[in-house]
């Protein structure tokens, strides 16, 4: 799927944006280690300077982490914001760097999970919100088709430009809005791969409440209601950012045994305990920064000021 140029993205009231895109485009063109050097730098910004998205990681992590010192969480939070910092990097690389140099930086294990399954449905592949995203999908299309789900971006030029930057890694490719569950439960039937991500708060429409790190949290259950309704598989997967500018490992995982069961809350559970697996693989590269326990259980506090 390939996004349409709309004569409007050339209005005066984008001009700014592509003026930063455009930069954003040139700077790509570093050598990677330079480029994770200049994230770096600005993941220092991003800790150095007060921000909502700052205090609700420090929430995040004092919630999930209780048994770490002050110290510990704060070094933690520090490594969080610097890994926010690289993924703005990260994000140009994954969209506009060719086939050819991005395979030169990333390192597979456990493809053959996902080879095996190929002939038998649907598959769900089941990523959490690593800061290392893009990166992540965009390994995975370099070597087979991979369809995704995307949140729409308010400002149209931004939107188009995420969308073919998405789309142009591989041709076999589809992205659905997020909320365009007719899309993604059709395309599982048809034996299609689709990234899911179920680590978000989308409220209590389409959730119920789980442990997440022993907090209740408001929890999707598509990923169990998918997998029943198409008989899809369901795949876990990481990508990780290495030290040292080595690249990135991304690794799949077997498929989810006995998924789904009869019970929808024990299999919300389940994913949940899978995502914290995938964090804690990791914990600093996680995105700390969403309102993970926005919505509460009748009778609690807010969490988040």
């Amino acid at each position: 799927m390939t996004p349409e140029f709309e004569s409007k993205f050339l209005y005066p009231k984008y001009w700014i944006t592509w003026v930063v895109l455009g930069f954003w485009r040139l700077i790509i063109f570093l050598p990677y280690p330079v480029l994770v050097g200049i994230g770096y730098l600005l993941g220092q910004l991003l800790y150095i300077l007060p921000s909502s998205r700052k205090k609700i990681a420090q929430t995040n992590i004092k919630l999930c982490f209780p048994n770490l010192t002050e110290i510990q969480r704060k070094r933690l939070l520090h490594k969080n914001c610097a890994s926010l910092g690289i993924a703005v990097i990260e994000t140009g690389i994954a969209w506009w760097w060719s086939n050819e140099r991005l395979s030169r930086i990333i390192e597979y294990e456990g493809l053959e999970n996902l080879k095996s399954l190929e002939s038998s449905g649907g598959i769900i592949l089941l990523g959490i919100h690593y800061t290392t995203l893009e990166i992540g999908a965009s390994a995975i299309m370099m070597k087979t088709q991979l369809d995704g789900m995307y949140r729409e971006h308010k400002n149209d030029v931004f939107n188009y430009v995420q969308l073919k930057g998405r789309a142009s890694r591989n041709p076999d490719c589809y992205l659905y809005e997020r909320r365009d569950v007719r899309s993604t439960m059709k395309a599982l039937k048809n034996g299609r791969m689709v990234w899911y991500g179920p680590d978000q708060d989308y409220g209590l429409s389409q959730g119920v409440f789980a442990p997440f790190f022993n907090i209740q949290a408001a929890t999707v259950t598509g990923t169990a209601r998918f997998a029943r309704i198409s008989g899809s598989s369901v795949i876990p997967f990481s990508h990780i950012r290495m030290p040292k500018a080595r690249g990135y490992k991304v690794k799949v995982y077997p498929k989810l045994e006995n998924f789904p069961s009869e019970k929808l809350v024990d299999d919300t559970i389940r994913v949940n305990q899978e995502i914290e697996r995938l964090i804690l693989i990791k914990p600093d590269q996680y995105l700390w920064a969403h309102r993970r326990f926005k919505n509460r259980p009748e009778g609690e506090d807010k969490l988040y000021n």
